[in-house]
């Protein structure tokens, strides 16, 4: 996402380890306690109190089957995936906001942000931007700290000293107010935050998810706060929706046609939300069309023209407001779209992600990046045979604060294979 501000012109197993069966039974018990605290958001976010719920792939067989070595590997993938996806995205966002869009014709020609060629996009470095960087930030907390639960006074601190530039919309409201002493869930507080209805929650809270494999009332307790940090409604019922996908991604059985896989798991997170939700109403939309296409791979369009019709042009005859392109509904929309229609093809989903418009790197990094934890280093080398694909990550392009790992590197600060460590690590507390 960038609106303003920006340094460019804008376009608008068991376990493995002594701790392994400890640990997983105290997740497990963790996951299924109710969400004490946690505020009245997340409690309305979910359908049924967490103790009550027997939810599908939730097992004690399925934690247990998780491999720590395989999971660190996903991770790593995770993160790569993700960066691929946000640059190649960057190429088109914000540039088609309303008709005429992008279609699989545009791909390959000069019609991106400033004439670039709209194509994938393969940096090393990867470099760091919003849809990578907050996420890091929060891993380097908890990290810090130790817990898989952040303070709001945390939260603030680690903000106030990582997170200074390269934020918009409701990022930038949430780190004014923490400036003037607002500590979070206030700094969404449509009082003070009238941004809250925008994307941010959905592009800084997937991490939590990953933290939680297979383990989705846990992962909604980590990502609460982050997420009432800057999302309100709807909004933060996006990213929980978010959040749950990539908790849901361990359930994924290989042996099953992925497409239909990532049916299920979208139904199951989609479960969570509340009915009367905006956020619901646009999964339960874009499932419902994505189902009824017959060649899915050829008319993601039309798909996303009903979801400019239904939640942007017609708005107002449904009951929902149209906010701009960095909107939360909107792109959730075309988010869901990639998932749904990529087939759990990471070329596929990247591709119609960033076709589809609006603040187009955002659900496509998301996306991309869950389909790469879902599919692990052999999904990309599939996308990019023969191709590099960096294992480094300049963090200090956006956040220089953050500790350099690699100080004899003068191009990267970190790689992501130490950084899916640290996850592991996080997921074995």
């Amino acid at each position: 996402m960038r609106t303003r501000g920006d340094r460019r012109p804008v376009r608008a197993t068991p376990r493995v380890g002594p701790r392994a069966r400890t640990c997983g039974l105290l997740l497990a018990f963790l996951a299924m306690t109710p969400l004490a605290g946690a505020g009245d958001a997340p409690r309305r976010a979910l359908a049924a109190p967490p103790e009550q719920r027997d939810a599908p792939g939730m097992s004690r067989r399925t934690r247990t089957q998780l491999d720590r070595a395989a999971y660190a590997e996903r991770l790593r993938a995770m993160w790569i995936g993700a960066c691929i996806a946000n640059w190649t995205g960057l190429r088109t966002e914000g540039v088609r906001t309303e008709r005429p869009f992008f279609t699989d014709a545009d791909w390959g020609k000069p019609l991106g942000r400033d004439g670039a060629r709209i194509d994938f996009v393969l940096l090393d470095p990867c470099l760091a931007d919003d849809d990578t960087d907050i996420e890091y930030v929060y891993l380097h907390l908890m990290t810090e700290a130790g817990t898989l639960f952040l303070s709001p006074e945390q939260i603030r601190d680690g903000w106030r000293a990582h997170i200074n530039d390269f934020i918009w919309v409701s990022n930038r409201r949430a780190r004014d107010l923490m400036e003037r002493g607002v500590l979070p869930p206030a700094t969404s507080d449509p009082a003070l935050n009238p941004e809250s209805l925008q994307i941010d929650a959905q592009l800084t809270t997937e991490i939590f998810g990953a933290l939680a494999p297979g383990m989705p009332e846990l992962a909604l307790r980590m990502a609460d706060l982050p997420i009432r940090t800057t999302a309100r409604d709807h909004a933060a019922h996006a990213a929980q929706f978010y959040v749950l996908l990539f908790s849901l991604a361990a359930t994924v059985d290989p042996e099953k046609p992925r497409r239909e896989e990532i049916v299920r798991i979208v139904r199951e997170a989609r479960s969570y939300l509340p009915d009367a939700s905006e956020a619901a109403d646009v999964i339960d939309f874009v499932l419902s069309a994505a189902l009824s296409v017959e060649r899915p791979d050829e008319r993601w369009e039309s798909v996303r023209d009903a979801i400019a019709r239904r939640y942007q042009e017609q708005a107002p005859a449904h009951g929902f407001v149209y906010r701009g392109f960095t909107e939360s509904a909107i792109n959730l929309a075309t988010g869901t779209l990639a998932l749904l229609l990529g087939g759990g093809s990471f070329r596929r989903t990247v591709q119609i992600g960033t076709l589809a418009g609006w603040d187009s790197d955002n659900g496509t990094a998301t996306m991309g990046s869950l389909v790469a934890l879902l599919g692990g280093m052999a999904e990309l080398r599939r996308a990019f045979p023969g191709a590099r694909l960096s294992e480094r990550y300049r963090i200090h392009r956006t956040r220089p604060t953050l500790p350099d790992r690699l100080p004899e590197d003068r191009e990267a600060e970190d790689t992501f294979a130490a950084v899916s460590g640290r996850m592991v690590a996080l997921v074995d507390l």
